[in-house]
């Protein structure tokens, strides 16, 4: 099987289980039989929910990579909390599934934890908001691939995200995540339910009818406090 991705991606997915080839966009690919999008798979393989394929990880970061993020992260004294609130802006639902950074930090008041940044990238006003900020630590460029993120959230114990690709990264990972979610999410995270079939450690908080992030903020703060609590 070849598999065909994003450069970002090579290297990480080069540890997917069953690959005979992966082949950055843009490369010459190999003679095939046969082409499907990956997101039509469900699709061509008929998936139901109770055929979702599950089994987590399913993608790994090597060990010397996480040995080196954990030297860069320094000594563990608190729960190390992961942090993406905004996704490509490009994405033509980004206006719905991305947070304001300054609106985001809400969910971490009065909170005793380490928050680490897992995003690459980060928009002009959020970079003010994160400025202000001396208890996130962010790394940015260094992030040079998935593979880097991957090791990155390797060192975490938990991961807060909305909808983008550090979320299914985490799930794909086996990483305890959380999702906040807007109230016409993507159709893999489906509808009311607050865990999903793809990622078994995953947890969701989904905004209400009112379209407003204050309620899934507030759920997701009061559980961080409950989390925090039940880690110590």
């Amino acid at each position: 099987m070849v598999l065909e991705v994003q450069e970002p991606l090579h290297a990480l997915m080069a540890t997917l289980p069953g690959m005979a080839q992966i082949v950055s966009r843009g490369e010459t690919l190999p003679e095939f039989d046969m082409h499907c999008p990956l997101l039509s798979l469900p699709c061509a393989f008929a998936t139901r929910l109770e055929t979702v394929p599950n089994a987590t990880p399913y993608l790994h970061a090597s060990a010397e990579a996480v040995a080196s993020w954990k030297r860069r992260l320094g000594v563990r004294d608190r729960p190390r909390i992961g942090l993406a609130w905004s996704g490509r802006p490009t994405h033509k639902n980004d206006h719905n599934r991305s947070i304001e950074l300054a609106v985001f930090l809400r969910i971490l008041a009065g909170l005793n934890a380490t928050f680490v940044s897992v995003q690459r990238d980060v928009r002009a006003a959020d970079a003010v908001a994160l400025r202000e900020r001396g208890d996130i630590i962010h790394f940015g460029d260094e992030l040079k691939d998935f593979s880097d993120t991957a090791a990155l959230i390797a060192n975490l114990d938990l991961v807060v995200a909305v909808d983008t690709s550090v979320a299914h990264l985490a799930g794909a990972l086996a990483k305890p995540v959380w999702v906040l979610l807007p109230f016409n999410p993507d159709w893999r995270w489906l509808l009311d339910r607050g865990d999903s079939p793809w990622y078994p450690t995953a947890r969701l908080f989904r905004q209400d009818e009112s379209r407003r992030w204050e309620a899934v903020i507030a759920r997701a703060s009061a559980a961080l406090r409950d989390y925090l609590r039940s880690a110590a």
